[in-house]
Protein backbone atom coordinates (compact mmCIF):
# COMPACT_ATOMS: atom_id res chain seq x y z
CA UNK A 1 0.00 0.00 0.00
CA UNK A 2 1.18 3.82 -0.96
CA UNK A 3 1.56 5.92 1.94
CA UNK A 4 -0.71 8.76 1.85
CA UNK A 5 1.85 11.59 1.46
CA UNK A 6 -0.85 13.91 3.42
CA UNK A 7 -0.65 12.05 6.73
CA UNK A 8 3.03 12.36 7.42
CA UNK A 9 2.90 16.20 7.54
CA UNK A 10 -0.37 16.10 8.81
CA UNK A 11 -0.04 14.19 11.87
CA UNK A 12 3.13 15.95 12.73
CA UNK A 13 0.61 19.36 12.49
CA UNK A 14 -1.54 17.20 14.65
CA UNK A 15 0.18 15.40 17.46
CA UNK A 16 2.30 19.10 18.16
CA UNK A 17 -0.64 20.70 17.90
CA UNK A 18 -2.54 18.49 20.47
CA UNK A 19 1.18 18.82 22.90
CA UNK A 20 1.30 22.55 22.87
CA UNK A 21 -2.92 22.43 23.10
CA UNK A 22 -2.81 20.49 26.37
CA UNK A 23 0.09 22.36 27.99
CA UNK A 24 -1.81 25.82 27.03
CA UNK A 25 -4.82 24.87 28.11
CA UNK A 26 -3.76 24.55 31.69
CA UNK A 27 -3.87 28.19 31.46
CA UNK A 28 -7.97 27.62 31.65
CA UNK A 29 -8.01 25.70 34.85
CA UNK A 30 -5.15 27.41 36.76
CA UNK A 31 -6.37 30.88 35.16
CA UNK A 32 -10.23 30.52 36.37
CA UNK A 33 -8.43 29.50 39.94
CA UNK A 34 -6.31 32.22 40.13
CA UNK A 35 -9.43 34.66 38.65
CA UNK A 36 -11.58 33.35 41.56
CA UNK A 37 -9.41 33.61 44.29
CA UNK A 38 -8.00 37.35 43.12
CA UNK A 39 -11.65 38.37 42.29
CA UNK A 40 -12.81 36.84 46.13
CA UNK A 41 -9.56 38.58 47.77
CA UNK A 42 -9.31 41.70 45.76
CA UNK A 43 -12.55 42.29 45.50
CA UNK A 44 -14.65 44.02 41.83
CA UNK A 45 -12.50 47.06 42.80
CA UNK A 46 -9.19 45.62 43.15
CA UNK A 47 -9.19 42.89 40.81
CA UNK A 48 -10.09 45.61 38.39
CA UNK A 49 -6.79 47.48 38.79
CA UNK A 50 -5.51 44.05 38.41
CA UNK A 51 -7.34 42.77 35.58
CA UNK A 52 -6.17 46.33 33.50
CA UNK A 53 -3.00 46.43 34.62
CA UNK A 54 -2.28 43.12 33.06
CA UNK A 55 -4.30 43.57 29.70
CA UNK A 56 -1.92 46.87 29.20
CA UNK A 57 0.96 44.70 30.16
CA UNK A 58 -0.25 41.96 27.90
CA UNK A 59 -0.77 44.12 24.73
CA UNK A 60 3.04 45.87 25.02
CA UNK A 61 4.37 41.81 26.12
CA UNK A 62 2.50 40.21 22.18
CA UNK A 63 2.86 43.20 20.05
CA UNK A 64 6.62 43.07 20.93
CA UNK A 65 6.96 39.50 20.76
CA UNK A 66 4.46 38.90 17.89
CA UNK A 67 6.06 40.46 15.14
CA UNK A 68 9.11 38.28 15.00
CA UNK A 69 7.12 34.91 16.10
CA UNK A 70 6.94 33.29 12.94
CA UNK A 71 10.07 34.73 11.04
CA UNK A 72 12.01 33.33 14.03
CA UNK A 73 10.50 29.91 13.73
CA UNK A 74 11.24 29.86 10.01
CA UNK A 75 14.74 31.05 10.01
CA UNK A 76 15.70 28.18 12.81
CA UNK A 77 13.77 25.84 11.01
CA UNK A 78 15.93 26.48 7.69
CA UNK A 79 19.07 26.71 9.57
CA UNK A 80 21.92 23.76 9.50
CA UNK A 81 23.07 25.15 13.04
CA UNK A 82 20.47 27.12 14.95
CA UNK A 83 22.59 28.99 17.56
CA UNK A 84 23.93 31.72 15.53
CA UNK A 85 20.37 33.05 14.46
CA UNK A 86 19.25 31.61 18.42
CA UNK A 87 21.38 34.00 19.76
CA UNK A 88 20.25 36.88 17.76
CA UNK A 89 16.44 36.14 18.86
CA UNK A 90 17.34 36.07 22.36
CA UNK A 91 19.63 39.11 22.38
CA UNK A 92 17.06 41.52 20.36
CA UNK A 93 14.18 40.39 22.48
CA UNK A 94 16.02 40.78 25.99
CA UNK A 95 17.16 44.52 24.20
CA UNK A 96 13.45 45.53 23.13
CA UNK A 97 12.28 44.02 26.23
CA UNK A 98 14.39 45.92 28.50
CA UNK A 99 12.98 49.13 26.16
CA UNK A 100 9.89 48.81 26.05
CA UNK A 101 9.71 47.62 30.06
CA UNK A 102 11.59 51.31 30.53
CA UNK A 103 8.94 53.08 28.24
CA UNK A 104 6.23 51.28 30.07
CA UNK A 105 6.95 52.37 33.72
CA UNK A 106 7.93 56.09 32.70
CA UNK A 107 4.34 56.27 31.05
CA UNK A 108 2.31 54.65 33.96
CA UNK A 109 1.37 57.56 35.75
CA UNK A 110 -0.35 59.73 32.69
CA UNK A 111 -1.95 56.06 31.29
CA UNK A 112 -3.23 55.61 34.62
CA UNK A 113 -4.65 59.67 34.95
CA UNK A 114 -5.55 59.06 31.17
CA UNK A 115 -7.93 55.67 32.21
CA UNK A 116 -9.38 57.86 35.05
CA UNK A 117 -7.91 55.12 37.35
CA UNK A 118 -4.74 56.71 39.61
CA UNK A 119 -4.37 53.17 41.74
CA UNK A 120 -2.99 51.48 39.07
CA UNK A 121 0.16 53.56 38.36
CA UNK A 122 1.77 51.53 40.40
CA UNK A 123 0.97 48.06 39.46
CA UNK A 124 1.49 49.28 36.07
CA UNK A 125 5.00 50.41 36.60
CA UNK A 126 6.14 47.37 38.86
CA UNK A 127 4.34 44.69 35.96
CA UNK A 128 6.42 46.56 33.86
CA UNK A 129 9.66 44.01 35.02
CA UNK A 130 7.58 41.59 33.64
CA UNK A 131 8.21 42.42 30.19
CA UNK A 132 11.66 41.58 29.25
CA UNK A 133 11.20 38.33 30.81
CA UNK A 134 8.13 37.08 29.14
CA UNK A 135 10.32 38.49 25.57
CA UNK A 136 12.90 36.51 26.36
CA UNK A 137 10.72 33.24 27.20
CA UNK A 138 8.84 33.69 24.22
CA UNK A 139 12.13 34.05 22.27
CA UNK A 140 12.72 30.40 23.45
CA UNK A 141 9.90 29.34 22.99
CA UNK A 142 10.13 30.37 18.89
CA UNK A 143 13.46 28.42 18.84
CA UNK A 144 12.14 25.08 20.41
CA UNK A 145 9.26 25.33 17.90
CA UNK A 146 11.74 25.94 14.99
CA UNK A 147 13.99 22.96 16.55
CA UNK A 148 10.87 20.81 16.48
CA UNK A 149 10.86 20.12 20.03
CA UNK A 150 7.58 20.47 20.54
CA UNK A 151 7.46 18.48 24.09
CA UNK A 152 9.81 20.99 25.58
CA UNK A 153 8.46 24.00 24.34
CA UNK A 154 4.82 22.41 25.92
CA UNK A 155 6.66 21.80 29.67
CA UNK A 156 7.36 25.41 29.54
CA UNK A 157 4.26 26.71 29.06
CA UNK A 158 2.86 24.23 31.91
CA UNK A 159 5.43 25.20 34.23
CA UNK A 160 4.25 28.95 33.57
CA UNK A 161 0.78 28.15 34.45
CA UNK A 162 1.40 25.77 37.40
CA UNK A 163 3.90 27.96 38.72
CA UNK A 164 1.69 31.87 38.19
CA UNK A 165 -1.00 30.33 40.05
CA UNK A 166 1.19 29.14 42.96
CA UNK A 167 2.91 32.20 43.65
CA UNK A 168 -0.05 34.35 42.70
CA UNK A 169 -1.70 32.84 46.07
CA UNK A 170 1.64 32.65 47.99
CA UNK A 171 2.25 35.94 47.79
CA UNK A 172 -1.22 37.46 47.75
CA UNK A 173 -1.64 35.85 51.28
CA UNK A 174 1.11 36.57 52.42
CA UNK A 175 0.08 40.23 52.41
CA UNK A 176 0.89 41.71 49.52
CA UNK A 177 -2.72 41.90 48.03
CA UNK A 178 -2.66 43.65 44.27
CA UNK A 179 1.60 44.05 44.37
CA UNK A 180 1.90 40.11 45.29
CA UNK A 181 -0.37 39.21 42.23
CA UNK A 182 1.86 40.86 40.05
CA UNK A 183 5.06 39.42 41.18
CA UNK A 184 3.59 36.16 41.14
CA UNK A 185 2.86 37.13 37.58
CA UNK A 186 6.66 38.08 36.78
CA UNK A 187 7.51 35.08 38.92
CA UNK A 188 5.76 33.07 36.72
CA UNK A 189 7.78 34.46 33.30
CA UNK A 190 10.92 34.14 35.25
CA UNK A 191 9.68 29.98 36.00
CA UNK A 192 9.19 29.78 31.76
CA UNK A 193 12.81 31.08 30.97
CA UNK A 194 14.26 29.02 33.29
CA UNK A 195 12.61 25.51 32.35
CA UNK A 196 13.37 27.01 28.53
CA UNK A 197 17.01 27.49 29.46
CA UNK A 198 17.33 23.91 30.65
CA UNK A 199 16.62 22.69 27.32
CA UNK A 200 18.20 25.70 24.93
CA UNK A 201 20.64 28.27 25.59
CA UNK A 202 21.34 30.43 22.71
CA UNK A 203 24.29 32.78 23.86
CA UNK A 204 23.47 36.36 24.83
CA UNK A 205 25.67 38.71 22.41
CA UNK A 206 25.29 42.41 21.82
CA UNK A 207 26.80 41.75 18.16
CA UNK A 208 24.17 39.06 17.50
CA UNK A 209 21.64 42.19 17.86
CA UNK A 210 22.92 43.82 14.68
CA UNK A 211 21.59 41.12 12.77
CA UNK A 212 17.55 41.96 13.28
CA UNK A 213 17.34 43.51 10.02
CA UNK A 214 17.58 39.54 8.75
CA UNK A 215 14.35 38.88 11.14
CA UNK A 216 13.26 42.48 10.22
CA UNK A 217 13.09 41.63 6.79
CA UNK A 218 10.82 38.48 6.81
CA UNK A 219 8.47 40.23 9.34
CA UNK A 220 7.56 43.40 7.79
CA UNK A 221 4.91 42.52 5.41
CA UNK A 222 3.37 40.47 8.56
CA UNK A 223 3.85 43.64 11.15
CA UNK A 224 1.05 45.16 10.82
CA UNK A 225 -1.55 42.40 11.16
CA UNK A 226 0.28 41.45 14.21
CA UNK A 227 -0.19 44.79 15.80
CA UNK A 228 -3.59 45.04 14.52
CA UNK A 229 -4.26 41.58 16.37
CA UNK A 230 -2.70 42.38 19.32
CA UNK A 231 -3.89 45.97 20.12
CA UNK A 232 -7.30 44.62 19.39
CA UNK A 233 -6.69 42.06 22.29
CA UNK A 234 -8.61 43.34 25.64
CA UNK A 235 -9.01 46.81 23.87
CA UNK A 236 -12.86 46.39 25.29
CA UNK A 237 -11.54 46.46 28.69
CA UNK A 238 -9.25 49.55 28.28
CA UNK A 239 -11.73 51.45 26.28
CA UNK A 240 -14.65 50.98 29.20
CA UNK A 241 -12.42 52.00 31.49
CA UNK A 242 -11.28 54.71 29.61
CA UNK A 243 -15.33 55.70 28.62
CA UNK A 244 -16.16 56.17 32.36
CA UNK A 245 -16.45 52.17 33.07
CA UNK A 246 -15.68 51.72 36.78
CA UNK A 247 -12.97 49.90 38.62
CA UNK A 248 -15.81 47.59 39.64
CA UNK A 249 -17.27 47.42 35.89
CA UNK A 250 -13.76 46.46 34.89
CA UNK A 251 -13.41 43.73 37.19
CA UNK A 252 -16.77 41.75 36.51
CA UNK A 253 -15.81 42.62 32.53
CA UNK A 254 -11.98 41.17 33.01
CA UNK A 255 -14.23 38.37 34.56
CA UNK A 256 -16.03 36.92 31.81
CA UNK A 257 -13.02 37.30 29.32
CA UNK A 258 -10.93 35.36 31.56
CA UNK A 259 -13.70 32.25 30.86
CA UNK A 260 -13.43 33.16 27.40
CA UNK A 261 -10.02 31.93 26.81
CA UNK A 262 -10.45 28.71 25.91
CA UNK A 263 -10.77 28.88 21.96
CA UNK A 264 -7.67 31.97 22.22
CA UNK A 265 -5.47 28.94 23.36
CA UNK A 266 -7.21 26.60 20.33
CA UNK A 267 -5.87 29.15 18.01
CA UNK A 268 -2.32 29.47 19.22
CA UNK A 269 -2.07 26.31 19.84
CA UNK A 270 -2.42 25.33 15.89
CA UNK A 271 -1.97 28.33 13.74
CA UNK A 272 1.84 28.82 14.31
CA UNK A 273 1.89 24.64 13.07
CA UNK A 274 -0.93 25.13 10.30
CA UNK A 275 1.33 28.04 9.20
CA UNK A 276 4.33 25.85 8.51
CA UNK A 277 2.90 23.07 7.51
CA UNK A 278 0.72 25.12 4.62
CA UNK A 279 3.86 26.82 4.07
CA UNK A 280 5.94 23.55 2.97
CA UNK A 281 3.02 22.40 0.93
CA UNK A 282 2.61 25.24 -1.38
CA UNK A 283 6.08 25.30 -1.71
CA UNK A 284 6.42 22.07 -2.90
CA UNK A 285 3.54 22.47 -5.66
CA UNK A 286 0.82 20.47 -3.10
CA UNK A 287 -1.69 22.34 -3.76
CA UNK A 288 -4.53 20.39 -3.27
CA UNK A 289 -2.79 18.58 -0.18
CA UNK A 290 -2.81 21.94 1.06
CA UNK A 291 -6.68 22.69 0.39
CA UNK A 292 -7.30 19.64 1.94
CA UNK A 293 -5.39 20.31 5.13
CA UNK A 294 -7.18 24.00 5.18
CA UNK A 295 -10.19 22.69 4.77
CA UNK A 296 -10.32 20.56 7.93
CA UNK A 297 -8.64 23.24 9.91
CA UNK A 298 -11.43 25.10 9.61
CA UNK A 299 -14.19 22.32 9.62
CA UNK A 300 -12.90 22.24 13.43
CA UNK A 301 -13.24 25.55 14.21
CA UNK A 302 -16.67 25.45 12.98
CA UNK A 303 -17.23 22.82 15.32
CA UNK A 304 -16.12 24.47 18.47
CA UNK A 305 -19.09 26.62 17.97
CA UNK A 306 -21.74 24.39 20.02
CA UNK A 307 -19.37 24.16 23.12
CA UNK A 308 -19.75 28.48 23.01
CA UNK A 309 -23.44 28.13 22.62
CA UNK A 310 -23.53 26.01 25.89
CA UNK A 311 -21.14 28.32 27.91
CA UNK A 312 -23.62 30.69 26.51
CA UNK A 313 -26.58 29.38 27.83
CA UNK A 314 -24.91 28.32 30.98
CA UNK A 315 -23.44 31.90 31.74
CA UNK A 316 -25.15 32.66 34.86
CA UNK A 317 -24.67 29.02 36.75
CA UNK A 318 -20.99 29.40 35.66
CA UNK A 319 -20.01 33.02 36.65
CA UNK A 320 -21.77 32.34 39.99
CA UNK A 321 -19.94 29.14 40.66
CA UNK A 322 -16.19 30.44 39.36
CA UNK A 323 -16.31 33.98 40.96
CA UNK A 324 -18.91 34.48 43.39
CA UNK A 325 -22.58 35.67 43.97
CA UNK A 326 -21.18 39.36 43.80
CA UNK A 327 -19.54 38.89 39.76
CA UNK A 328 -23.52 37.76 38.70
CA UNK A 329 -23.63 41.07 36.65
CA UNK A 330 -20.58 39.29 34.48
CA UNK A 331 -22.99 36.68 33.20
CA UNK A 332 -24.82 38.44 30.75
CA UNK A 333 -21.18 39.48 29.10
CA UNK A 334 -19.77 35.81 29.19
CA UNK A 335 -22.66 34.78 26.10
CA UNK A 336 -21.20 37.72 23.29
CA UNK A 337 -17.54 37.40 24.25
CA UNK A 338 -17.10 33.42 23.87
CA UNK A 339 -18.86 33.48 20.76
CA UNK A 340 -16.32 36.65 19.46
CA UNK A 341 -13.35 34.08 21.05
CA UNK A 342 -14.37 31.32 18.25
CA UNK A 343 -15.05 33.77 15.95
CA UNK A 344 -11.66 34.83 16.10
CA UNK A 345 -10.03 31.59 15.43
CA UNK A 346 -11.59 31.66 12.37
CA UNK A 347 -9.22 34.82 11.71
CA UNK A 348 -6.61 32.94 12.70
CA UNK A 349 -6.72 30.02 10.58
CA UNK A 350 -7.56 32.42 8.02
CA UNK A 351 -4.50 34.65 8.36
CA UNK A 352 -2.15 31.49 8.59
CA UNK A 353 -3.57 30.35 5.52
CA UNK A 354 -3.56 33.65 3.47
CA UNK A 355 0.21 33.97 4.52
CA UNK A 356 1.14 30.27 3.90
CA UNK A 357 -0.28 31.08 0.23
CA UNK A 358 2.00 33.96 -0.38
CA UNK A 359 -0.48 36.87 0.44
CA UNK A 360 0.68 38.39 3.23
CA UNK A 361 -1.20 41.85 1.84
CA UNK A 362 -4.47 40.41 2.52
CA UNK A 363 -3.65 39.44 5.88
CA UNK A 364 -2.91 42.51 6.45
CA UNK A 365 -5.94 44.01 5.03
CA UNK A 366 -8.54 41.48 6.69
CA UNK A 367 -6.47 42.68 10.12
CA UNK A 368 -5.79 46.35 10.19
CA UNK A 369 -8.90 47.83 9.74
CA UNK A 370 -10.65 45.85 13.18
CA UNK A 371 -9.31 48.29 15.57
CA UNK A 372 -10.61 50.83 14.08
CA UNK A 373 -13.83 49.94 13.78
CA UNK A 374 -14.00 48.21 17.59
CA UNK A 375 -13.33 51.85 18.45
CA UNK A 376 -16.06 53.66 16.81
CA UNK A 377 -18.20 50.85 18.31
CA UNK A 378 -16.93 51.51 21.95
CA UNK A 379 -17.60 55.00 21.53
CA UNK A 380 -20.81 54.68 20.32
CA UNK A 381 -22.01 52.04 22.45
CA UNK A 382 -20.32 52.24 25.43
CA UNK A 383 -21.53 55.22 26.80
CA UNK A 384 -24.88 54.53 26.55
CA UNK A 385 -24.97 50.75 27.45
CA UNK A 386 -21.58 50.45 29.33
CA UNK A 387 -19.99 46.44 29.64
CA UNK A 388 -23.12 44.72 27.84
CA UNK A 389 -22.13 47.67 24.65
CA UNK A 390 -18.54 46.56 24.71
CA UNK A 391 -18.90 43.39 24.39
CA UNK A 392 -22.03 43.27 21.80
CA UNK A 393 -18.93 45.21 19.52
CA UNK A 394 -16.16 43.25 20.15
CA UNK A 395 -18.36 40.27 19.04
CA UNK A 396 -19.62 42.40 15.92
CA UNK A 397 -16.41 43.14 14.85
CA UNK A 398 -14.68 39.50 15.63
CA UNK A 399 -17.88 38.26 13.24
CA UNK A 400 -17.32 40.81 10.53
CA UNK A 401 -13.38 39.91 10.64
CA UNK A 402 -14.44 36.06 10.42
CA UNK A 403 -16.07 36.53 7.58
CA UNK A 404 -14.14 38.27 5.44
CA UNK A 405 -11.32 35.83 6.33
CA UNK A 406 -13.78 33.11 5.09
CA UNK A 407 -14.73 34.83 1.86
CA UNK A 408 -11.15 36.04 1.19
CA UNK A 409 -9.35 32.72 1.80
CA UNK A 410 -11.97 30.85 -0.51
CA UNK A 411 -11.40 33.34 -3.22
CA UNK A 412 -7.74 32.75 -3.35
CA UNK A 413 -7.35 29.12 -2.15
CA UNK A 414 -10.90 28.19 -3.13
CA UNK A 415 -11.10 26.73 0.59
CA UNK A 416 -14.66 26.00 2.55
CA UNK A 417 -15.52 24.06 5.15
CA UNK A 418 -18.06 21.10 4.14
CA UNK A 419 -21.90 22.23 4.13
CA UNK A 420 -22.76 19.22 6.22
CA UNK A 421 -20.99 20.40 8.60
CA UNK A 422 -21.82 24.16 8.90
CA UNK A 423 -25.51 23.28 9.00
CA UNK A 424 -24.73 20.31 11.97
CA UNK A 425 -22.79 23.03 14.04
CA UNK A 426 -25.42 26.06 13.53
CA UNK A 427 -27.88 23.26 14.45
CA UNK A 428 -26.16 21.46 17.52
CA UNK A 429 -25.27 25.61 18.52
CA UNK A 430 -28.92 26.17 19.15
CA UNK A 431 -29.35 23.16 20.75
CA UNK A 432 -26.49 23.03 23.26
CA UNK A 433 -27.47 26.64 23.54
CA UNK A 434 -31.36 25.55 24.44
CA UNK A 435 -30.28 22.92 26.76
CA UNK A 436 -28.24 24.72 28.86
CA UNK A 437 -30.86 27.55 29.06
CA UNK A 438 -33.20 24.82 30.35
CA UNK A 439 -31.14 22.61 32.44
CA UNK A 440 -30.45 25.59 35.70
CA UNK A 441 -28.00 23.42 37.71
CA UNK A 442 -26.84 25.23 40.68
CA UNK A 443 -23.46 25.59 42.70
CA UNK A 444 -20.97 22.81 41.87
CA UNK A 445 -23.97 20.65 39.55
CA UNK A 446 -22.72 23.07 36.97
CA UNK A 447 -19.78 21.11 36.24
CA UNK A 448 -22.36 17.90 35.31
CA UNK A 449 -24.49 20.06 32.88
CA UNK A 450 -21.47 21.00 31.32
CA UNK A 451 -20.42 17.58 30.97
CA UNK A 452 -23.35 16.24 30.36
CA UNK A 453 -24.59 18.53 27.13
CA UNK A 454 -20.37 18.65 25.99
CA UNK A 455 -20.60 14.88 25.90
CA UNK A 456 -23.89 15.04 23.82
CA UNK A 457 -22.34 17.30 21.92
CA UNK A 458 -19.78 14.30 20.84
CA UNK A 459 -22.27 12.18 20.41
CA UNK A 460 -24.07 14.71 18.11
CA UNK A 461 -20.58 14.50 15.98
CA UNK A 462 -20.18 10.60 16.21
CA UNK A 463 -23.28 9.84 14.92
CA UNK A 464 -23.29 12.41 12.09
CA UNK A 465 -19.58 11.16 11.29
CA UNK A 466 -18.05 14.70 12.24
CA UNK A 467 -16.27 12.87 15.06
CA UNK A 468 -14.19 10.12 13.28
CA UNK A 469 -10.75 8.42 12.67
CA UNK A 470 -11.09 9.20 9.45
CA UNK A 471 -13.00 13.13 9.74
CA UNK A 472 -10.25 14.02 12.42
CA UNK A 473 -7.09 13.50 10.88
CA UNK A 474 -6.64 15.93 7.74
CA UNK A 475 -5.29 13.25 5.43
CA UNK A 476 -8.83 11.52 5.84
CA UNK A 477 -10.76 13.94 3.83
CA UNK A 478 -11.45 14.07 0.91
CA UNK A 479 -10.12 17.34 -1.22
Amino acid sequence: MTADPVAAPSRRMLVGGIQVFLAESLLVPSGLLTAAYLARRLGPEGYGIFTVAAALVAWVEWSLTSVFARASIRFVADADDWRPIGSTIVSAHLVLGLAAAALLAALASPIAALLGTPALAGPLRLFALDVPLFALAQAHRNILVGMGNFRERALAAAARWVSRLLLVVLLVELGFSIAGAVLGSIGASLVEVAVCRWHVRPVFSARATRAIGLLWGYAAPLLVSALALRFYDRLDLVALTALGGTPEAAGLYGSAQNLALLPGIVGLSFAPLLLATLTRAFRDGEDAMARRIGREAVRGVLLLFPFAGLCAGASDEIVTFVFGPPFAPAAPLLSPLIFAAVALVLVSVGTATLTAAGRPGLTAALTAPLPAIAVLGYVALIPRYGASGAAWVTLAASSAAAAASLVTVYRVCRILPPATTAAISVLTTVAAYAAAVTWRAPGSLVLIEVAAISGAILLTYRLTGELTPGALSPAGSPG
